[in-house]
């Protein structure tokens, strides 16, 4: 059982992951097109699109991770993440947040773009489109090496 919890838990952190990157590409693409009201209407519906679902693949990885972090509680024989030596787990968690509040971010200026408002330059956009991806590779490592 442990085993299909924590895979099920990587498909939807893989899923929401994708979501976290292709989001703010969107954004790039919406601020280098202005004027092009077909291609923006477009890249809005995309758009939106993309943040509910990763809405919805974040709920689901939430879930599952908490079910890994706890269920040992309440799953006879199941793992358990909880003790001394899991202080990479808190670290790792700080970053899901902080890669939680960029994705939030990106749907905030969605939202925005869609109501009209402007949106942040194209090179702003691109750089804030590369920030997850020191996130992500801390989170790996932090996982693989639980190095506290």
């Amino acid at each position: 059982m442990y085993t299909w919890v924590k895979v099920f838990h990587l498909v939807f952190v893989i899923a929401w992951m994708a979501t976290v990157f292709y989001l703010p590409r969107i954004l790039v693409n919406l601020a280098e097109t202005q004027g092009q009201t077909e291609v923006q209407t477009r890249l809005l519906m995309m758009g939106r699109k993309l943040y509910r679902f990763g809405h919805n693949m974040f709920g689901l990885a939430i879930v599952l991770g908490l079910v890994l972090w706890l269920g040992y509680r309440v799953i006879p024989d199941f793992q358990t993440m909880v003790g001394p030596g899991t202080g990479w787990l808190h670290a790792k968690l700080a970053l899901v947040a902080v890669l939680l509040a960029h994705f939030i971010i990106a749907g905030r200026w969605l939202k925005g773009a869609e109501k009209g408002r402007a949106l942040p330059s194209s090179t702003a956009l691109r750089w804030f489109n590369e920030l997850p991806l020191f996130a992500l590779i801390a989170v790996v490592w932090l996982v693989l090496a639980k190095p506290f």
